[in-house]
């Protein structure tokens, strides 16, 4: 049974706090400031800069026109500088300390990538520029675009899509695309369990019906359940290989088969790329189209550091249906980007545009960067020592966490355990806060739903063995407390900012804007 099914305790509860020190006077504790909000510490009533006068004008807003005050309060230098120094202490990153989030791929951001994407010519860009202007930004497309190729073994790749979901969207569009083009169009896609989460989503926003495929004991694909229901009906099988339990797909090249016999296709959710590549090549097991993570596998920044980056590979036999626009070299060198206007009949089954420019640029810059200073021979050990990693932190925690598919060999990028074992009354929940304490961020909690209480642990590749030496030592601690039934533990986090929320409380009625406490008035 699912945590979804079954529910869980969300509401903190009471905990005896004697084992604390004592509460300072300011709310501060040693380095760890307490900050309130800019609205409370500033007023409206002063500027931390004078403007000269300036002439009315009229307004050309119309109803538009603000007809209350901005409240926006006044600060002096120092004092904001301050402010917005303390709030960025109270933030965990990836240049802090490991971020263990499974299926997230939280790994290092070499600076080297961020000082080529900064560069003149690169960051100072403009798509509408003309063609001419930006060949080497259009070089920088092409040639991501051909390593991606011959690191999936495709045929063709569209670099357009914006991020993961987005890509299985640029997928099935292509999908949808070829099965029209030949008069058969169908209405259902399977998704295996140990999928990623995004896959029955994007299906079904597609406009199609999904339909889930049983894992095994082991935590594969169900091959035998897989092949029955395959059918007239069945577009497209949507598979993450290696999947969501941290397990390489075995059969994939089987699967990849029997879908193409029953007349389907298969997309493959390449979230957990970083773990195969320069090791497997997805078109040699049959994959058709599959989305590649820039930030996952080739290290530019997550979601925070500007839109992400989600290109799409396809098979000879969905290439032609691919999105514009596309960059392609001409016999003279010079590297043309081929949309609407231009594409004659070089791409007349293309499904269209998907998004109004071309990618983005300082992502495809990053991942470029990271893929030639590497080299065919540095991703390779980038997913041998991801796989490493996962292994180590599995191996290490087995005995006092349960690993549901620890006999099913050695894992890949991640490690998964459930909260099977833990005392009566204690939940991930309580290990995940308890984290917070050590100085690390969560895990992936509750996820994939076939592990009751699921804890997804990812390494990455890019952490030494001391670092996750301690990480195992917080881990190890904790679980260890949850199977005592240390009741201290349910109160945590005791040494972050904040205390622990309600959390169906936050999420159903969030307070999300600041608003002035009216003044109580005196009684008459």
């Amino acid at each position: 049974m699912t945590m979804l099914k079954e529910g869980r305790p969300t509401a903190p509860e009471a905990v005896e706090d004697a084992h604390m020190a004592p509460a300072t006077a300011t709310g501060n504790r040693a380095l760890m400031l307490e900050e309130k909000l800019i609205f409370e510490i500033g007023s409206t009533d002063t500027t931390g800069v004078d403007f000269a006068e300036t002439p009315r004008v009229a307004s050309r807003l119309g109803a538009l026109a603000r007809t209350d005050a901005i409240g926006l309060p006044g600060l002096s230098e120092q004092e904001t500088v301050r402010h917005y120094t303390r709030l960025s202490r109270q933030n965990y990153a990836i240049d802090l300390g490991l971020f263990p989030l499974g299926s997230c791929t939280m790994k290092h951001n070499p600076r080297l990538n961020e000082k080529m994407a900064r560069l003149p010519g690169f960051a100072d860009i403009h798509p509408l520029q003309p063609q001419s202007t930006v060949q080497g930004a259009l070089a920088v497309i092409n040639q991501l675009a051909f390593w991606l190729i011959d690191l999936t073994g495709m045929h063709g790749v569209a670099m357009a899509p914006k991020a993961g979901a987005h890509g299985e969207l640029c997928g099935l569009l292509c999908i949808r695309a070829a099965l029209e083009a030949r008069g058969d169009a169908r209405q259902v896609v399977l998704v295996p369990e140990s999928a990623h989460g995004t896959n029955p989503a994007t299906a079904a926003f597609c406009g199609y019906k999904v339909e889930d495929i049983p894992a095994t004991p082991e935590g594969r694909v169900d091959l035998e359940a897989l092949k029955a229901r395959l059918g007239p009906d069945v577009a497209a099988v949507m598979i993450t290989n290696p999947n969501t339990c941290g397990l390489f797909e075995r059969d994939m090249k089987v699967i990849s088969d029997a879908v193409h016999a029953a007349g389907a296709f298969v997309y493959c959710d390449g979230a957990n790329f970083n773990a195969i590549v320069g090791r497997v090549r997805p078109g040699d097991l049959g994959v058709d189209a599959m989305h590649i993570n820039l930030h996952k596998t080739f290290s530019t920044p997550h979601g925070g550091g500007g839109p992400g980056s989600g290109p799409v590979v396809l098979s000879e036999a969905l290439a032609p249906f691919g999105p514009l626009p596309y960059t392609a070299r001409m016999a003279d060198g010079t590297i043309h980007l081929i949309e609407e206007d231009n594409v004659g009949e070089e791409m007349p089954q293309s499904f269209g545009r998907m998004c109004a420019f071309h990618g983005q640029m300082g992502m495809f810059t990053r991942a470029l960067t990271y893929i030639l200073s590497h080299g065919a021979d540095g991703l390779r050990q980038v997913a041998e020592d991801a796989v490493l990693n996962a292994n180590y932190v599995l191996r290490s925690l087995e005995d006092v966490l349960d690993a549901p598919f620890g006999a099913s060999g050695p894992c890949m990028h991640e490690a998964l355990f459930s909260d099977k074992g833990l005392a009566e009354g204690f939940t991930t929940l309580d290990i995940a806060k308890g984290l917070i304490d050590e100085g690390f961020h969560p895990m992936t909690m509750y996820f994939p739903l076939v592990v009751h209480g699921a804890m997804l642990v990812e390494p990455t590749e890019t952490e030494s063995k001391a670092a996750l030496d301690q990480f195992i030592l917080a881990l190890r601690s904790l679980a260890e407390r949850a199977k005592a039934g240390d009741e201290a533990l349910k109160g945590a986090p005791y040494h972050a900012p904040r205390r622990r929320l309600d959390e169906t409380l936050a999420a159903r009625k969030p307070v999300l804007t600041w608003s002035e406490q009216a003044l109580a008035q005196a009684a008459e």
